[in-house]
């Protein structure tokens, strides 16, 4: 065959390449969708159709027995305006968040920088911090909590070996909410491995320069290790603000799903869940979920608007 009766055959097999190229693409993107989909019907019919349902609801007045009835913005008036344990409810709210979340960072963050230094056995005690995360959201250690600290718990025994009176933490008002709070420290475990991740990711010729010039230990952590850990600092602060917000485990059994003593562990969460599937007003209920949603997302949006004036981020320098 001679070079000129070869040349169209390569021209055709040439112009029939691309178009290959396109339906094994298009075979590629059609074999995505279809993984997708178990995916997809689960996001709407789990979450997508329920949320719709849930804001729908909030406008409603509903029992779970009759048909919903639509009575517009009177949930949302009466949640503020004439329902004092709702209002309540918020305060106990912000006041385990407040104290929950930076005390149960600064515990990760300690622990972390002690369990990165270069010991024997150093992953056993990683596994050991550990474990208190995977078992504090159940009920199990909700019991165990309430426990020891009622008055005759391990709390109260050590009280006394120091002469104190022992006192059943969980059933006074203005110490029951401490319970849970120490209960949230106690779950440092998943925050506490972000950080050692972190920790890892920071070079240590920044360390030997920084020994090389004289700089302590301490000004290492205050200008090496904490500038370069503020992402997942960041990171962490935004997960543990939501999971504090949405906490219900621990309230519900401690307080025997009352909020008490004196309504002192009513967290939003719990309340909403009483007036929900207790009192059967879900669509009062309904009306709560949907301003914890905007609650949680300000806050949120709060936390990333203000990330730029401490977070520090090494590609943004380059920039």
């Amino acid at each position: 065959m001679t070079a000129v009766e070869s040349e169209p055959r390569r021209a055709v097999a040439t112009a029939a390449r691309p178009r290959r190229r396109v339906r094994r693409q298009h075979g590629d993107n059609l074999a995505g969708y279809l993984f997708l989909i178990p995916w997809l019907i689960g996001v709407v019919v789990f979450v997508a159709g329920p949320t719709l349902a849930s804001l729908y609801l909030s406008f409603t007045n509903f029992n779970l027995l009759s048909a919903p009835r639509w009575v517009g913005l009177q949930n949302y008036i009466q949640l503020f305006t004439v329902d004092p344990r709702y209002l309540h409810s918020i305060v106990v709210t912000v006041i385990y968040v407040v104290f929950s979340v930076p005390l149960s960072l600064i515990a990760a963050l300690v622990l972390a920088l002690l369990l990165n230094a270069k010991i024997k056995g150093v992953g056993i005690y990683r596994s050991i911090y550990y474990v208190p995360s995977l078992l504090g959201g159940s009920v199990a250690i909700a019991i165990l909590w309430r426990q020891i600290f009622d008055s005759n718990g391990i709390f109260s025994k050590l009280l006394q070996l120091f002469g104190l009176p022992a006192t059943s933490w969980i059933s006074s008002p203005g110490l029951a909410i401490w319970t849970l709070i120490f209960l949230h420290i106690w779950q440092f475990g998943s925050p506490m491995v972000i950080f050692l991740a972190g920790l890892k990711q920071i070079p240590a010729e920044l360390y030997e320069a920084a020994s090389t010039e004289g700089a302590s230990k301490w000004r290492q952590l205050r200008s090496i290790t904490l500038p370069l850990l503020t992402p997942i600092v960041f990171f962490n602060l935004i997960l543990t603000l939501i999971n504090s917000f949405q906490a219900f485990t621990p309230a519900y059994v401690v307080s025997s799903g009352t909020g008490g003593p004196l309504d002192s562990t009513l967290f939003y969460t719990l309340y909403l869940y009483i007036n929900g599937f207790t009192n059967f007003r879900m669509g009062y209920a309904s009306a709560q979920g949907w301003v914890l949603l905007i609650v949680v997302g300000v806050f949120t949006a709060i936390a990333f608007i203000t990330s730029r004036y401490w977070v520090y981020y090494e590609d943004s320098e380059k920039r």
